[in-house]
């Protein structure tokens, strides 16, 4: 350990950390001229490329050198699963390692993670996964991939937090490193230099990334919004971005999500005075509150409501839990002393003295709130007069969900609140173009977002100067090399999502999908045929199961149909000496299948079983 300012700064594998504490502290003019001293105590690298004049490295410069490649393995055409490679030379690093949910047609699958081969097959490159924030679709793949890749995680004080919580719930192979980084530091990563930002977001310590490379400065923003009156912590650091403009960015990675909302994305306050507001007109009920587990300042503002209006609050949901325990330990949620009680003594208090906290405001089957709209959560049942408040927006796709447990609620009497509950904390256009005026970047990559979100995300780019050549739409895989001179795809690696299905990763794929999906739409037809070992004589059956198709019992006409095809089918072989098996089952399985179609127009899955006896 290395005191530094007062502080313990680890060092891991040869990485410097400093700690620029006292630039936070100074007034603008000396913070620019201490910014400048602590560049000059950087450890050298194995590329130098800060040099005191501030010019870029001269092989760079003249294009003599190898660009910097910048290589998306998720989180492009789709909301969540973000995930991006940094390479130069012998050097990888990655930003964010998130999971996504499951698409409609993904029958049994419970998330996706990215697919790290390009990482595994350069493992002795990768130095670090540095991480923007604690939401899932940026860390919730880190279990599973550290398995594989065991480098250190770079991440701010709640982000390691949550990350540490998800750890405890895996079973690694080898103990991983984990470093706590403040905003304003510096982690030396092989040729790279990577700087963590203030930002603001719908999580405490969000933080955008500043790369300092050899072929050039990269700015990532991370998620993030502009918030100048944030619940807790400061606002975004917008002078540093600044700064960064004036030395020279080459590329900025800026957050596509709210890119088509025009004008400014509301502060997270203004949630807070819609819960004051709720709970003066709801004195009489029992308040339910949904919202997203990490949305710690969101929490904040209901535990606030809460004590004003003196009620006690409960909090249900796993990850919910997890969540608040993680944040009021670090010291990012504030709870009054006893305000907080346990569910089951819930009984002890009135009903308009509680406040619920809870999950499942994205309608997800198992979650708090749908298991209590369904009448299926053991310890709360809704009631006539309840008021429940969705303090969250659907995700894209989840909107079916959404609507189906609001009309539970609905029908159980409850009161459903989703007007003015909620802000984003994604920026919208005015904020992105904020960032491009203060950073003004060569070339311009929008990330986080659906093709239409990058689209529009390039065109706003180019309003406000960024040459069209110079605006880069990348899809996941792509290799996009960059210098001074040009920014150009120079290949393609494997992106594709990875699915978990329970405790299965990776062994389910798309014939596995496909099958699952010919299951849900056309069932299953299995026929049991039992023939002599020698002379292949029917000696039992055929019988016939349907699981999916019909209902027996109610179509016994159909099933005896179906036995003198199969019967018919089998007897065609026999006659023509046909005795491998595979080609019996292959007769039997295309005459039935034509029958059914030309009887029901129906495709069912037909399995044909034969067994032998001698």
């Amino acid at each position: 350990m290395k005191k530094e300012n007062g502080t313990d700064t680890e060092l891991l594998f040869g990485e410097t950390i400093y700690e620029p504490e006292e630039t936070s502290r100074k007034p603008a003019p000396a913070r620019k001229k201490v910014a400048r001293n602590q560049e000059k105590k950087i450890a050298p690298f194995k590329k130098p490329f800060i040099k005191k004049s501030g010019t870029e490295d001269k092989k760079v410069k003249n294009g003599l050198g190898n660009g910097l490649k910048i290589i998306p393995l998720g989180g492009l055409e789709q909301i969540g699963m973000n995930i991006t490679a940094f390479e130069y030379e012998d050097t990888i690093i990655v930003v964010d390692c998130g999971l996504s949910f499951p698409e409609d047609d993904m029958l049994g699958i419970d998330l996706v993670i990215p697919d790290v081969s390009y990482l595994k097959e350069n493992i002795d490159k990768v130095k670090a996964f540095v991480i923007t924030h604690g939401h899932e679709d940026h860390i919730g793949a880190l279990p599973y991939v550290l398995k594989e890749i065991n480098v250190p995680v770079y991440a701010t004080k709640l982000t390691m937090g949550l990350i540490e919580n998800k750890l405890k719930e895996h079973v690694l192979p080898r103990p991983v490193k984990r470093k706590v980084v403040k905003y304003g530091q510096s982690v030396n990563l092989g040729c790279f230099r990577v700087e963590f930002i203030r930002t603001n977001h719908s999580i405490s310590d969000a933080a955008a990334l500043a790369i300092f490379t050899p072929a050039g400065i990269v700015v990532h923003t991370g998620d993030f919004k502009i918030d100048y009156t944030p619940v807790n912590g400061e606002t975004i650091d917008l002078q540093r971005f600044g700064e960064l403009g004036k030395k020279g960015v080459l590329a900025l990675m800026c957050d596509s999500t709210n890119v088509m909302k025009p004008g400014y994305t509301m502060s997270e306050k203004t949630v807070g005075k819609t819960f004051d507001n709720i709970f003066a007109d709801n004195e009489k009920s029992r308040i339910i509150v949904a919202t997203f587990a990490s949305n710690v300042d969101r929490v904040q503002q209901v535990i606030n409501s809460a004590e004003r209006f003196g009620r006690k609050v409960v909090v249900e949901g796993r990850s919910m839990v997890n969540v608040i325990s993680t944040a009021t330990e670090l010291g990012y949620l504030n709870v009054p002393e006893n305000i907080m009680i346990d569910m089951e003594e819930m009984k002890n208090y009135p009903s308009e003295k509680l406040v619920l906290i809870t999950t499942g405001s994205q309608g997800e089957a198992m979650a708090a709130l749908s298991r209590m709209a369904a009448n299926i959560h053991r310890k709360v049942s809704i009631e006539p007069g309840d008021t429940v408040i969705f303090s969250s927006r659907p995700i894209p796709g989840n909107e079916k969900s959404v609507s189906k447990v609001i009309n539970e609620l609905a029908e159980k009497g409850a009161k459903v609140i989703v007007q003015d509950t909620h802000v984003s904390g994604h920026a919208s256009q005015e904020e992105i173009k904020l960032i491009y005026t203060l950073t003004k970047p060569k070339y311009a990559i929008p990330v986080h977002g659906e093709y239409q979100h990058l689209k529009y995300h390039a065109e706003l780019a180019q309003e406000l100067g960024i040459p069209k050549e110079n605006t880069k739409i990348l899809s996941s895989g792509d290799v996009l090399e960059l210098t001074q001179e040009h920014a150009a795809l120079v290949g393609k690696v494997q992106a594709q999502g990875i699915m978990v299905d329970g405790l299965g990763v990776g062994d389910v794929g798309n014939i596995v999908l496909r099958d699952r999906q010919h299951l849900s739409e056309n069932g299953l037809i299995i026929i049991v045929l039992t023939l002599e070992k020698y002379t292949n004589q029917l000696l039992a059956g055929p019988d016939i199961v349907s699981r999916g198709f019909v209902y027996v019992r109610e179509s016994e006409y159909l099933m005896d149909e179906a036995k003198n095809i199969v019967y018919a089918a089998l007897e065609r072989c026999l006659d023509n000496n046909v005795s491998d098996w595979t080609k019996i089952k292959t007769e039997v399985k295309d005459s039935l299948s034509d029958y059914l179609w030309k009887k029901m127009k129906r495709n069912p899955m037909i399995l044909p079983i034969i067994m032998e006896v001698e």
